[in-house]
């Protein structure tokens, strides 16, 4: 009787003695447990005979795991390799490391707390910047501080805010300013009228315009000068136009509240010298021009000048007879036929002494 009792309990002690270790694929993905981290790496718990070690080839993502990791974290980890030459599964955190990071930037965009972050490369709008927990991100020349010389700022460490995600894009935005709500731009902004002249300091210069902060009630507000506000004149070389930390006087023309930011002009300090050209060269009246260029467009000619500004003239091509052949540097009588403000050219109709056949 003992000899059965004895034979079912091992029969039971060998049934029950199965296997509980998991078997790992390439690819999967799976909770573990944070079992160790050493100065060098960082063991897992993967239900497997052995512990798991992390491996991330971008030094970052480590750099970042050591920061954001201790001992006895659930962390969702992928499976590289089951069993490496050493017995051992090899698993990545990568995608864990990126759910952490972007909750934290959604945490840092509401609460607008600051973080030092490391401007590592200069471009042409801005600046790429980087934190200490590595995430990376762009710092527009429009949210330096004004008293920031930009010149200085690469390899600086500086406070910065988070202004806008988008994680579909990889798209992380910092601000030395950070966020302006609604309701302090009205505030401030309201305190400003169309037409206004202020000075204000120059805090970034970008392709489509100059940034301008202006001084309100102790602070600054943001304001833009676009490219076409910058002269009546076409302006293309910003850089060499302007300066940082450059005062400049510049008069209020609309409140973009989408932006939160005051539109600017310097151009319309003065008055438009259009006007005058306008003035001196009425519809039929015949002129003398020398051409100065020859396009798909047509003939673009020098006209005498008004009031001291230079005129500039066309014939558009449709307005030219197939046996009409010009040259640059040849003069051509011609009737104004339109004032074209937007281009702010004179349009013009060359004076035939005889109508060529098939002319429109």
């Amino acid at each position: 009787m003992a000899t059965t009792s004895k034979a079912t309990s091992m029969a039971d002690l060998m049934a029950s003695h199965t296997s509980t270790f998991v078997t790992l694929h390439k690819g999967d993905v799976i909770q573990a447990k944070v079992s160790k981290i050493t100065p060098t790496e960082i063991l897992l718990e993967v239900g497997a005979k052995t512990e798991a070690v992390v491996l991330e080839k971008d030094r970052k993502i480590m750099k970042h795991l050591f920061s954001l990791l201790k001992a006895g974290d659930m962390v969702e980890a992928m499976v590289l390799n089951p069993e490496s030459d050493m017995g051992y599964p090899v698993m990545s955190l990568r995608h864990f490391a990126a759910d952490k990071t972007w909750i934290l930037l959604e945490e840092l965009l509401k609460s607008q707390e600051k973080v030092e972050v490391t401007v590592t490369e200069a471009t042409k709008g801005g600046f790429l910047v980087e934190s200490t927990t590595g995430v990376a991100g762009f710092l527009p020349n429009s949210h330096i501080a004004s008293h920031t010389d930009t010149g200085e700022l690469l390899g600086k460490q500086i406070k910065a805010a988070v202004v806008d995600l988008n994680r579909q894009q990889n798209k992380v935005i910092f601000s030395e300013k950070g966020i302006v709500t609604d309701g302090q731009f009205m505030a401030q902004s309201a305190k400003l009228k169309i037409d206004q002249k202020i000075t204000g300091t120059i805090s970034g210069i970008t392709s489509f315009g100059v940034f301008v902060a202006l001084p309100i009630d102790g602070g600054t507000l943001d304001g833009l000068v676009h490219i076409s506000e910058v002269s009546w004149e076409r302006t293309t070389d910003l850089a060499g136009k302007f300066a940082m930390g450059q005062e400049v006087d510049v008069v209020v023309i609309g409140f973009d509240k989408d932006s939160k930011r005051i539109d600017l002009s310097i151009k319309r300090l003065n008055g438009d010298p259009f006007k005058a050209i306008a003035e001196a060269y009425p519809l039929e009246k015949k002129v003398i021009g020398t051409i100065s260029a020859i396009t798909e467009q047509g003939v673009e000619l020098a006209l005498p000048q008004a009031g001291g500004t230079p005129v500039d003239g066309m014939i558009r091509k449709d307005k030219i007879s197939p046996t009409t052949k010009y040259e640059v540097g040849q003069e051509v009588t011609a009737t104004v036929v339109q004032i074209d403000s937007k281009k702010r050219k004179v349009l013009l109709t060359p004076v035939l002494k005889e109508k060529p056949l098939m002319y429109r």
